[in-house]
């Protein structure tokens, strides 16, 4: 079956063009007899800017995510963005979309099985990553806990959370009584679902 391919093209600055990506990766794409179906542009537009700032970019991994084609060129990886992060990403979406990525600096092409195993060693750095970011939060809780701080939202008032219970046992409904007393509902529910100190 025809692999549908879509070309990713981009420059930093208005004097570049992406003419000469365009021409390798389309060489690229007939010689492995893969359908052009899609080409996204950004030009002018640096890498180091967010997916929200780079709106072809953006269009490409939408388009991915509705399986409309089966693999995504570029000229190369700092094409697609400034940080390892980013990359990891983009690869780990891709690679849970089902769709290959063929990156033509580093000769990285995941329509063969060593480009597969690329793919799959992205996924374990991405896997990695994700491991240290909850580390570091762990062991953030854990020293502000050890500096006495209190984690977590803000202890109602005695006064409140007793005028909370009254109103309730009264009949009063929970956004009447958050109206009543200035607290938000969630706060009001929470009160009430918290088990009263003996």
């Amino acid at each position: 079956m025809t692999k549908r391919a879509a070309l990713y093209l981009r420059v930093s600055t208005g004097e570049q063009t992406t003419e000469n990506q365009r021409r390798e990766l389309e060489t690229v794409a007939n010689r492995c007899r893969w359908e052009i179906i899609a080409f996204y542009e950004d030009a002018g537009i640096s890498g180091a800017k967010g997916r929200d700032r780079r709106p072809a970019y953006d269009q490409l991994l939408k388009d991915a995510a509705r399986r409309q084609f089966d693999v995504a060129m570029a000229w190369s990886v700092d094409r697609l963005g400034r940080s390892l992060t980013d990359l990891i990403g983009f690869m780990d979406e891709l690679n849970s979309l089902n769709i290959d990525l063929y990156l033509h600096q580093q000769g990285i092409d995941t329509t063969t099985p060593s480009g597969r195993a690329m793919f799959q060693m992205c996924g374990v750095f991405a896997e990695f990553e994700r491991a240290m970011i909850q580390e570091r939060v762990k062991a953030g809780l854990a020293r502000t806990r050890a500096q006495g701080k209190t984690l977590g939202r803000p202890k109602v008032a005695k006064d409140v959370e007793k005028s909370v219970r009254s109103l309730r046992k009264a009949g009063t409904g929970k956004r009447k009584i958050a109206k009543q007393l200035g607290i938000g509902v969630s706060t009001v529910m929470r009160v009430l679902n918290e088990p009263q100190a003996a």
